[in-house]
């Protein structure tokens, strides 16, 4: 559907908050709230949609739609398929089930097809990351396979001589953790998205891991994060290894067991949107927590009631938060809206031309994200205005992860977030909730750590994932 056919069909509701320098923003909070509403008073249909995954897990998500023969009924597809590619980043999925009006159906298997306008999210969940063909169901919502959903605890040990890492876009971070106690941390710039060869990914991983090795009298166990999804250790999609041809991507997958297999300890890897959640609950003492880490993109994790990760794939990255026709388009999906464009250091490169700020074109993307710190540390009005822009984002965007997770509390990490600019982040984001959404301010709490947990904290709760007993 065409941008301007779009915007004319929706009534997309203006904020009552406009980022300082993106007067378009429509957050997708309200727009899925005034679909919602005017479908309740319509006479309303049910819509199940069922997101199976990995040993059989399957996500059920309920809501309502227009029937079939209701005038305002091609206004449910726009809505479905915002909502199906939410869910799909959000829990994973290679089989997606649609029990409801038929016309939906045909139209999600259509978009979400090898030639239709989700070819990329068809090919990232069927190929890569659940090596297994992508298939969309249209049935009735009684047909819908019921919820099977299986959490897991993981981490919390902090036994023994460990390290932690965590592998970003634009750096590389190790901690040696004697006893929970940091006795030596690192930040080394790295740019691995520029490199093709799997040998330049290993070296620099295992240089890391020694550099700390070499800080402790021995190493009981490493655990590590990183964009992207693991499952049983092997990265099956990240960006850090885009470059990377796909007839060599088996060494990327195998990197971790050599990785092992070198330093003979026990080791775990896992996302690092899931160590960021897992950071929050160590140091909160507390669950129902979702971390967000604004960094080279957005990673986002979460540990549920129970203080279990759910194995939902909680890549939030790639989930629409700006339902603007016209908005950002990331990077690598090719889709609008998406959280990187708005959560992430691409945000702040994305809206530096309309600062003011021009960012020389030769630094790498971290020296990039310093250059306009400085500026924002210094008083630029330009750069303010970028970190406040940031801020009423990260309030509407909160309040749209809100409604599909259960949270008591959300853990704001990354780069972004440093200085002066995790101040601007926290103050709009609360400025949003506390007048649009008080319901939700009241019990919902946002937590910025301080300065050396910001930078370091999820290579430390990295450090606890393997446990020595088992």
């Amino acid at each position: 559907m065409r941008n301007a056919a779009l915007s004319s069909m929706l009534n997309l509701a203006r904020p009552v908050f406009a980022p300082p320098l993106d007067g378009d923003f429509r957050p997708a909070v309200l727009a899925n709230r005034a679909f919602e509403k005017t479908v309740r008073a319509s006479g309303a249909v049910p819509l199940l949609i069922g997101l199976e995954r990995a040993d059989h897990q399957i996500s059920v998500h309920e809501t309502l739609v227009f029937p079939e023969d209701h005038p305002q009924a091609v206004e449910n597809l726009h809505y479905v398929e915002r909502l199906v590619k939410f869910l799909l980043w959000q829990r994973g999925g290679h089989r997606l089930y649609i029990g409801g009006p038929k016309s939906i159906g045909e139209y999600i298997r259509k978009v979400y097809s090898t030639d239709g306008e989700r070819q990329f999210d068809f090919r990232f969940m069927g190929e890569q990351v659940y090596e297994k063909p992508f298939s969309v169901i249209a049935c009735e919502p009684d047909e819908v396979p019921a919820s099977r959903e299986a959490g897991q605890r993981l981490g919390r040990h902090l036994d023994g001589c460990r390290i932690g890492f965590d592998l970003g876009a634009s750096d590389r971070k190790a901690s040696a953790v004697v006893d929970g106690e940091v006795v030596y941390s690192e930040e080394v710039v790295w740019e691995p998205r520029k490199h093709a060869d799997p040998a330049y990914h290993y070296q620099q991983i295992l240089t890391a891991l020694k550099t700390a090795a070499a800080k402790m009298s021995r190493v009981d166990a490493i655990g590590g994060s990183s964009a992207g999804i693991y499952i049983n250790n092997r990265p099956m999609v990240a960006s850090l290894f885009r470059s990377v041809p796909a007839n060599r991507f088996d060494e990327i997958r195998d990197l971790f067991l050599r990785i092992q297999k070198e330093m003979n300890v026990p080791l775990e890897v896992i996302n690092d949107g899931d160590v960021t959640a897992l950071a929050g609950s160590m140091s909160i003492e507390d669950n129902g927590i979702l971390g967000i880490a604004l960094g080279s993109s957005e990673a986002a994790g979460y540990v549920d009631m129970n203080g279990h990760i759910t194995g939902w794939l909680n890549e939030l990255a790639f989930a629409p938060i700006d339902d603007n026709p016209s908005a950002s388009v990331e990077e690598w999906s090719g889709d609008r809206g998406c959280g990187a464009s708005y959560f992430s250091q691409q945000c702040v490169f994305r809206l530096a031309p309309k600062a003011g700020i021009e960012i020389p074109s030769e630094l790498t993307d971290a020296d990039k994200l310093t250059f306009v710190q400085d500026k924002l540390e210094t008083g630029h009005e330009g750069a303010i205005k970028i970190w406040q822009s940031m801020g009423i984002y990260l309030g509407y965007g909160l309040t749209h992860y809100a409604d599909f997770y259960d949270i008591k509390h959300v853990l704001i990490l990354g780069r972004c977030t440093s200085g002066r600019g995790g101040d601007l982040l926290l103050e709009g984001a609360k400025n949003v909730l506390k007048s649009e959404f008080p319901d939700l301010a009241e019990r919902v709490q946002l937590h910025l750590p301080d300065e050396k947990i910001r930078r370091i904290g999820q290579s430390v709760a990295a450090a606890s994932l393997p446990s020595l007993n088992s």
